[in-house]
């Protein structure tokens, strides 16, 4: 039972990370939208449909900031909700931890499409893919799942 709390909260820890690392990201690209509070020049954007970092800092913000935030949340308290419910697609576990599943499968794609636009990939690229798939790593190990199971 112990050792089945420590997955639990190494996969809280691993969420609350990513959200704060996303609000950082998030505010910094809203704020400065031409890229330069990171270095970044408009000229990574010349393959997307982007303009300017504002839209991609307020996905940024919204999806791996917030989102994660109400997830945490959730597999903490674990309440019930019919909205979300229909949103859980594995109907035998809570909805927070098929939402964990969500965000780190998200995490994975928004960095490949993120390399794809930029047409390179750097340490901090690896590093998100990775912590995506350590997120859903540790969310599928079994000692996991059972403090999920309906």
């Amino acid at each position: 039972m112990k050792q089945n709390l420590i997955y639990k909260s190494v996969l809280i820890a691993l969420l609350g990370f990513l959200s704060l690392c996303a609000f950082y990201g998030g505010i910094a690209l809203l704020l400065s939208p031409d890229g330069s509070f990171f270095n970044m020049p408009l000229d990574l954007l010349s393959n997307s449909p982007f303009k300017n970092f504002f839209i991609p800092g307020l996905i940024l913000l919204s999806t791996f900031g917030v989102f994660p935030i109400f997830v945490i949340y959730g597999l903490i308290k674990k309440p019930k909700s019919i909205i979300f419910n229909k949103l859980n697609i594995i109907y035998d576990y809570h909805f927070a931890w098929t939402f964990t599943l969500y965000i780190g499968f998200g995490l994975i794609i928004w960095i490949n499409i993120q390399t794809l636009i930029f047409n390179s990939v750097d340490l901090i690229h690896t590093i998100y893919s990775s912590l995506g798939i350590l997120i859903i790593g540790i969310a599928l190990l079994p000692q996991t799942r059972k403090n999920f199971l309906l």
